[in-house]
């Protein structure tokens, strides 16, 4: 792809905007802010990473979108090759994916026969399904189940919602819906009514927040809360509610475009700019603490757990 001058690069970004961006009157204010400030002298050639940061500063004033920004890519060195094709990205996305090990950075059993998953990502379920069904398998046989999202910066809806669908009976609990683009269409997303892996019912389920939760992490978190099937405990969330995708505008330049918005079914919402609040406020560091005493505690004043994983809860309760 051809090397950018800035009134190209504010024409290419004012031209993906209104083809796409999910809300037309935040994309003509863009355009008037980007353009006024162009002609105002305020971006200076060439084009830089530092110039992206300003342009970023401006349209998240035009939009108070934490999704809509500029990514600047520093051309490799060796080849001198910077750009990638749509395609690129998706399998450079897919590959990362892959060395995450689709998100499961853990997996444990922990005092009391509590069972934690801590993620970082939420692929799309295409690439899920079998890590997320092999991560419950090892949950299985707990009392209580931990979901640590603290680390988790993003995620695939379809991916999310295959993952909220292991804890819940069947595939007809309504999670959000995404309406995808300025003028919709809608598209309602369900739990499924088959999972490769055993489902985790009536048992108690926490999941961990943090200040840094984003994107995918918090949709899990605000659909499972709103539902009203887990307690979510730690930080105010990050507030990024709008799925996107990522557009090469040329040499060193990409855009991260939001295309869809969530609404929850339940709330009539979405957490965008104001994050997923905790139903129990610690700081993130504290969390997974926090979280699995109360599930001792609940362990332990029910009557019905063998005597050994009592003993065991008894011990690690302290």
């Amino acid at each position: 792809m051809a090397s950018l001058d800035v009134p190209t690069l504010i024409d290419e970004i004012v031209s993906r905007l209104h083809a796409a961006y999910i809300f037309p009157d935040r994309a003509a204010e863009a355009e008037r802010l980007l353009r006024a400030n162009l002609a105002e002298g305020k971006y200076p050639e060439p084009v830089s990473e530092e110039l992206c940061q300003v342009i970023n500063e401006d349209l998240f004033a035009a939009s108070v979108d934490k999704h809509l920004r500029l990514i600047w890519h520093q051309a490799n060195e060796d080849t001198g090759e910077s750009p990638q094709s749509d395609e690129e990205l998706i399998a450079a996305l897919r590959e990362m994916f892959r060395v995450e090990n689709y998100g499961i950075r853990r997996v444990e059993r922990l005092g009391g026969n509590v069972g934690l998953i801590a993620l970082t990502i939420i692929p799309e379920a295409s690439t899920a399904g079998d890590p997320f069904a092999a991560a419950m398998r090892l949950v299985q046989h707990t009392n209580g189940l931990i979901l640590d999202l603290r680390p988790t910066l993003g995620g695939a809806p379809d991916g999310v919602a295959l993952l909220a669908s292991f804890f819940f009976s069947d595939g007809e609990v309504q999670l959000s819906d995404i309406i995808e683009g300025p003028n919709g269409p809608a598209r309602q997303f369900w739990t499924s009514g088959y999972l490769s892996g055993p489902r985790y019912l009536d048992r108690p389920v926490y999941v961990l927040v943090s200040g840094k939760t984003f994107s995918g992490g918090e949709a899990l978190a605000y659909d499972l809360q709103a539902l009203g099937r887990v307690t979510v405990v730690g930080e105010v969330t990050r507030g990024g509610a709008h799925p996107s995708t990522v557009v090469s505008l040329g040499d060193n330049v990409e855009l991260r475009l939001p295309i869809a918005r969530s609404v929850s079914p339940i709330t009539g919402t979405n957490w965008e700019g104001v994050g997923v609040t905790p139903d129990v406020a610690v700081a993130a560091d504290a969390a997974l603490q926090t979280a699995h005493m109360a599930i001792l505690d609940q362990l332990l004043a029910g009557g019905d757990i063998p005597a050994a994983v009592r003993e065991e809860a008894k011990q690690a309760r302290g």
